[in-house]
């Protein structure tokens, strides 16, 4: 039995859709029951002693980091038999300056989990592609899409691809001590992304660059609190992180290329349509 933690989530939504596909017994973790093709558990991975039922049989969890106690959860895992964990960490662990709150709690749960006596991977993936849905209110109002670090290219990563990279390190032998870098086959500026999206929808639209002012004022107003403002503006707006960069690693591990923000793009029309028609 997999464990797939996130299971609501962008990433571990597509975990448990392509081990469910494989025939691979899955169990997804949720706060809350929901309409998943997998047996599903409650628990709260804030209180590891919840999950003594969603951890019954359990072999390998696919996890967030994050988590307020992770030695003592990731203790608890062992415990209850769980041999192996693959981690969505981030790129954020080596960017050029890992003092901000998004690098030091993924750097935090990398060191959790190989200090756990557990068989570990980490993926380390670029921004992802589904990113682009933030966009859906601005996209009901209109045509227009703005947005900050509007010079700043990106080979963002389809999570699709993510999790297909996570499903051979739960499955396959040989992804013990791994660390995967993850990208899309292509960088692209905020302006290409919303070209391609505006072929695919059959709209008008244009891009809008904030200004730095601009874009830590809509990060404010949409909740993001300020120590992550900080954060995005160190990696995006000085440059200490470069999510640029093409990796082999989907094709390598999978076999098959990563798909491309079109594909993306496309997969996903469905949700843009219906956003626009709300």
């Amino acid at each position: 039995m997999i464990l797939v933690t996130g299971a609501t989530g962008n990433v571990g939504g597509e975990v448990v859709q392509a081990l469910a596909r494989a025939g691979e017994p899955v169990r997804a973790l949720v706060r809350r029951p929901a309409g998943l093709p997998a047996e599903q558990a409650v628990g709260d991975l804030d209180h590891p002693d919840s999950l003594g039922p969603a951890l019954d049989g359990v072999r390998a969890v696919f996890l967030l980091p994050g988590y307020r106690d992770m030695p003592g959860l990731l203790a608890r895992m062992r415990q209850a038999g769980v041999e192996r964990v693959v981690l969505l960490s981030s790129l954020a662990t080596v960017a050029t300056d890992t003092d901000n709150v998004l690098s030091a709690y993924m750097i935090r749960s990398e060191d959790a989990v190989r200090e756990s006596g557990l068989a570990w991977t980490f993926l380390r993936p670029n921004a992802f592609m589904s990113n682009a849905l933030r966009w859906l209110p601005q996209l009901r109002e209109g045509d227009v899409v703005r947005d900050a670090f509007g010079t700043v290219p990106v080979a963002s990563v389809d999570p699709y691809d993510i999790a297909a990279v996570a499903v051979r390190a739960l499955l396959d032998p040989g992804h013990e001590g791994q660390v995967y870098p993850l990208s899309g086959p292509e960088p692209l500026l905020p302006a290409q992304r919303v070209a391609v999206l505006a072929e695919v929808l059959g709209r008008d639209l244009r891009f809008q660059a904030l200004s730095d002012a601009e874009g830590r004022a809509d990060m404010a107003a949409a909740g993001v609190p300020e120590p992550y403002i900080r954060a995005f503006f160190g990696f995006y707006g000085d440059g200490t992180l470069d999510e640029s960069q093409v990796y082999p690693t989907v094709e390598k591990v999978t076999g098959a290329p990563p798909r491309t923000f079109r594909d993306w793009a496309v997969s996903h029309r469905s949700d843009f349509t219906a956003a626009a028609t709300d």
